[in-house]
């Protein structure tokens, strides 16, 4: 029997609001995944070390502090620096602007989801994007 895909659902900076991130880490666990969620205020780096140890297939970063065009693109280096971004998929979400979108798509997000979006339309996304074989 495979393995439910695991996903590590972060907050990273000093946003202090997680009704979203729990909201989507709620709705991942009722579509069958494994969800660890770290609780706000987490460093990238403590983020890409979570992701690591936990073994996770997903890393789901929650923002709304606007920090996100620093933040989340670091979790995205330090996953490369760690050589395990190939191996796992990396989505954001969070009151993030249409305009920043692509930018972080460049720097290695797969996707953004924004308020509002259906919580079916991020599982199908994980679904259907996940990187391992």
């Amino acid at each position: 029997m495979e393995r439910p895909i695991r996903v590590l659902v972060a907050k990273p900076g000093l946003d202090g609001h997680d009704r979203g991130a729990k909201v989507i880490a709620r709705a991942l666990r009722d579509a069958g995944m494994e969800v660890i969620y770290t609780g706000l205020r987490q460093t990238p780096e403590q983020i890409v070390n979570a992701a690591i140890q936990e073994d996770v297939d997903v890393v789901a970063l929650s923002i709304l502090s606007g920090a996100h065009n620093h933040l989340l693109p670091k979790v995205v280096e330090l996953l490369k620096d760690e050589a395990v971004y190939d191996e796992m998929l990396v989505i954001g979400g969070g009151v993030i602007p249409d305009e920043d979108i692509p930018f972080l798509k460049e720097k290695g997000l797969a996707e953004i989801f924004t308020p509002g979006t259906p919580t079916q339309v991020t599982i199908d996304f994980i679904k259907g994007n996940l990187k391992r074989a």
